[in-house]
């Protein structure tokens, strides 16, 4: 069999993931403000110090009563003081009795209902009259009933997403134990970047990678700086000799192929990076490189990205985000979904990933490929939400099944 795909020395997309999951060594751990703990993954299990609700408050503003009867419906109770939420009281009720209450507000000694205003008649002599009857505990919030006290809420490895950031902070939670977020430069090679309009006419090209992986970074967490450095092998092999003491992870585009003027390779092994793998057997993407630099305790990984802005784009989705997770201890299997396909597809000798738009129709999730897939072409991501993973050698009908990866950002 011929073609690039049959190449030698190409490993699978599941080898790929499989090396960068498992590969890198997790970074320390830090205690973090829980305020400046947004996207960062737990290192240590957090408990509540507190019972949620801490004290027996009600649930909506209303009047809190003291009543031993079996129906309510037109029961008549002496009103003999107000509760707001926040406000500390030393009422008891008594059978017969109520306190207006608001919600939040802490529920008085005695308190066997709460019943909402709608459903309160205020009469003369600070006397109240309920118009329906309500079961005994009626809109009340009880201690601990969300949470208790010493329970656990988070475990090692969750994300600190909003949802959770808020729910630590309502139980009172002040500092988190995280991995350290992975210091990240970009490295942008090519003399081929136009600044301006003009610089068009001398073949150059716009950068879309630079803003691209900043973007995607600040995105997932992280303000990585960018470079640019020509294609010349003295300016890379002395931007890798500085790089790799100072960051966590180097992630380059172009210069990882087999042209004359690809150094990025060559220059990572003269700098002590030893490879990982070089090259998949995918499309885009092909000849991602992966390789890491060790020195006593410090480690710096090298991922060099093509140069092609939509091999970038699948890389990072596909390995960045795995890589970035392993070096904060995250190294669960890529949870794929899984979807129908809605028209024929050629066969191709690689496995590839193609940018689709998924939607849900009648409750099924269904895939529909777009057009301009080459990997420098990028105007279909404005419709894109999905990557999906097309077999090798295979040749789809509609109504296929495919796993994919729903785009990260």
């Amino acid at each position: 069999m011929s073609g690039c795909g049959a190449e030698k020395g190409l490993i699978s997309i599941d080898e790929a993931l499989a090396l960068v999951q498992t590969q890198p060594k997790a970074l320390k751990v830090e205690t973090l403000p829980l305020a400046d703990g947004l996207n960062r993954y737990l290192a240590k299990a957090v408990c509540s110090n507190v019972d949620l609700p801490s004290f027996s408050q009600s649930a909506v503003d209303g009047y809190a009563l003291n009543s031993a009867a079996d129906h309510l419906q037109d029961a008549v109770f002496d009103v003999i003081g107000e509760i707001k939420a926040g406000s500390e009281s030393d009422y008891q009720l008594k059978d017969g009795q109520a306190i207006r209450i608001f919600t939040g507000g802490k529920t008085p000694e005695g308190t066997t209902h709460v019943a909402r205003q709608e459903i309160v008649v205020v009469e003369a002599n600070q006397t109240i009259r309920l118009t329906e009857h309500i079961q005994p505990q009626a809109d009340i919030r009880f201690v601990g009933e969300e949470v208790q006290r010493g329970q656990q809420l988070a475990d090692v490895g969750q994300r600190i997403n909003i949802g959770a950031l808020a729910a630590l902070s309502m139980a009172g939670v002040q500092s988190i134990d995280v991995f350290q977020s992975p210091k990240v430069v970009v490295v942008i090679t090519g003399d081929e970047v136009a600044e301006t309009p003009e610089d068009l006419q001398a073949g150059k090209v716009f950068d879309a990678n630079g803003p691209l992986l900043k973007s995607w970074l600040q995105d997932y967490g992280i303000d990585a700086e960018v470079l640019h450095i020509a294609d010349e092998a003295a300016e890379v092999t002395q931007c890798f000799e500085r790089l790799k003491q100072q960051y966590d992870l180097i992630i380059t585009t172009g210069g990882v192929s087999v042209g004359d003027y690809d150094f990025v390779r060559p220059c990572a092994f003269e700098t002590g990076f030893e490879q990982i793998f070089w090259k998949v057997k995918q499309k885009p993407g092909k000849p991602l490189f992966f390789a890491e630099y060790t020195q006593q305790d410090h480690c710096c990984y090298l991922l060099g990205l093509p140069g092609n802005p939509a091999a970038v784009y699948v890389c990072m989705q596909v390995y960045g985000k795995a890589l970035l997770d392993a070096l904060q201890n995250q190294r669960q299997p890529l949870q794929w979904l899984s979807g129908v396909l809605t028209h024929d597809l050629k066969s191709d000798a690689r496995e590839r990933f193609l940018r689709m738009h998924a939607y849900f129709d009648q409750g099924q999730l269904k895939l529909r490929s777009l057009a301009k897939q080459q990997s420098h072409m990028l105007s279909n991501l404005m419709q894109a939400n999905s990557l999906v993973r097309i077999p090798a050698n295979t040749k789809l009908e509609a109504g296929q099944i495919l796993s994919g990866l729903f785009i990260y950002n």
